[in-house]
């Protein structure tokens, strides 16, 4: 068996691996056999995904047996893409207007498919299918360590607000549903025992699991929860009229409320505000626009668990790994904007930055709105132990490279993280704003710089050298990344100063 430490020694320098001549045949004539979606440039992948002389594939723990169906790996990637931001984009419309919205969503569903493209195309050319290797194979070890530390920190940043919102809003819909009141010290009203709960009782099982393939059928789930997110925002929006009326919980305050609206309509004021905030906007510049193009940028950030669901595709291509990636880009793409869109055309102006806040203003007993809460942290709970399976793996090739597969260190790994974010959760009131630091510089890397620059070390000069459109094409990807990593640190710092400007004012 092959050793992975001999397998990356025996990668040449130049990019290329010892001469596959008389392996080419066969692999091509196995990958016609085996895989309609046939890929000429798939014979090119390095042996460790080749048959060895005594015909049996080598088995690392990265490399398992790819048994996962094509249209699970599209359940899993979109939900991997698919997050809590969701929630938000009807806000950033809001502050775009829906023309510059379109365009920068479009734009940035182009640009992660074409970051995919650079990761498989790199994958493809040394055989490898490890966001940590494909690092080392272009930089050594500070390249390997670059990569796993980025992929840890931003998945622990995104499942510590994950568990933050079921924190925050389980205890809200329990709450709602029963009626309860809400300065009592019942146990299944306290945020802190139900993320406890449903870490160890929902995320933890799935997280035990050997392969992401076998999340296919949660994934599917938690997809279809967020379609009913969906189904639920384009119906309320033609049951809400314009301008609303805000929930008032005192009846005489209700009472004099209305009668202050009607008071205003006759005045003519409601139907000028009606004039005002009940019409769509095309185009929006404010001071908020800008926050607007981070939050669209990281709206596709899936990269880290790409190779993890291309390395357990059955019959894996490149070719059939960029047509999953592109389908489920493209039904994300559809998503965000209808959510956006109808959200939007809902409140207008009025819209929060977390849409379902803004339908309890209405009516916080709403029925519907709580099925659709619950659906939301359905979603966002299954999405958990996909985001821990690249963090894991992270691990285990930042500190057990060369180990093979263990199911003691496979479940010790998941239980220190869901415990370790779990903490987090509960004693860190203040862990999202350090989370937007940091993910303010790892996905800009994972997504833009580390697809660019490993794919302009690891193609060989040879084949393409930097005058060539593809090098200066990846070149340029960087450099965008780079400024999307600069623009966001220097909005957070900005946001930063302006609070503790506020605070030291209050004082």
């Amino acid at each position: 068996m092959m050793e992975p430490a001999h397998s990356e020694m025996n990668i040449l320098s130049n990019g290329k691996s010892h001469d596959l001549g008389d392996d080419m045949g066969m692999a091509m004539k196995t990958m016609l056999e085996e895989d309609q979606y046939d890929d000429p440039e798939g014979g090119l992948e390095n042996e460790e995904f080749l048959p060895n002389a005594d015909g049996k594939k080598p088995i690392r723990f990265t490399d398992f047996e790819g048994k996962t169906s094509f249209g699970m790996s599209v359940f899993n990637l979109g939900n991997a893409i698919m997050g809590s931001g969701i929630l938000g984009l009807a806000y950033a419309m809001a502050n775009t207007g829906i023309l510059l919205f379109l365009f920068l969503l479009t734009a940035v569903a182009a640009l992660s498919s074409y970051s995919i493209h650079l990761l498989l195309k790199a994958s493809g050319i040394v055989g490898i299918r490890a966001y940590e290797q494909l690092g080392y194979r272009a930089f050594g070890t500070p390249g390997k360590m670059a990569a796993g530390i980025a992929i840890t920190l931003q998945n622990i940043g995104a499942m510590s607000s994950y568990l933050f919102i079921v924190k925050s809003e389980l205890p809200l819909v329990i709450q709602a549903f029963l009626k309860a009141d809400p300065n009592s010290d019942l146990w299944y009203l306290n945020g802190n025992y139900l993320v406890i709960m449903v870490s160890t009782s929902i995320i933890l099982p799935l997280a035990l699991m050997k392969q992401l393939g076998y999340l296919g059928y949660t994934s599917g789930f938690s997809l279809s929860c967020m379609v009913f997110f969906l189904t639920a925002v384009i119906y309320k929006k033609f049951q809400i009229p314009c301008p609303f009326e805000e929930f008032v919980a005192n009846s005489t305050a209700a009472h004099l409320n209305i009668s202050n609206h009607g008071q205003e309509y006759n005045n003519g004021l409601v139907q000028e505000d009606h004039d005002s905030h009940c019409f769509p906007s095309m185009l929006t510049i404010n001071s908020q626009t800008a926050y607007t193009i981070p939050i669209l940028a990281f709206a596709f950030v899936c990269h880290p668990e790409v190779l993890p669901i291309y390395t357990e595709l059955r019959n894996p291509t490149k070719k059939k790994m960029q047509k999953v990636s592109n389908i489920s880009i493209l039904v994300m793409y559809c998503m965000y904007f209808l959510a956006a869109l109808f959200g939007y055309l809902t409140f207008y102006d009025k819209v929060e930055p977390e849409l379902l806040h803004t339908y309890n203003r209405i009516d916080p007993y709403d029925t519907l709105i709580l099925c659709v809460r619950v659906a939301v942290l359905t979603a966002v709970t299954l999405t958990v132990p996909i985001v821990l399976f690249p963090v894991r793996r992270a691990i285990q090739q930042m500190l057990f490279s060369t180990k093979s597969f263990s199911w003691l260190r496979h479940i010790a790994i998941a239980v220190i993280l869901l415990t370790f974010i779990n903490m987090l959760v509960i004693f860190a009131p203040n862990i999202l704003n350090i989370f937007g630091l940091i993910g303010a510089t790892s996905a800009p890397c994972l997504i833009f710089i580390f697809p660019a620059v490993f794919y302009i070390r690891i193609v060989p000069k040879a084949d393409e050298p930097m005058s060539s459109i593809p090098k200066i094409l990846a070149v340029c990807f960087a450099a965008l990344g780079v400024s999307f990593m600069v623009m966001s640190l220097s909005f957070i710092f900005n946001d930063w100063i302006a609070g503790n400007s506020n605070a030291a004012g209050g004082h």
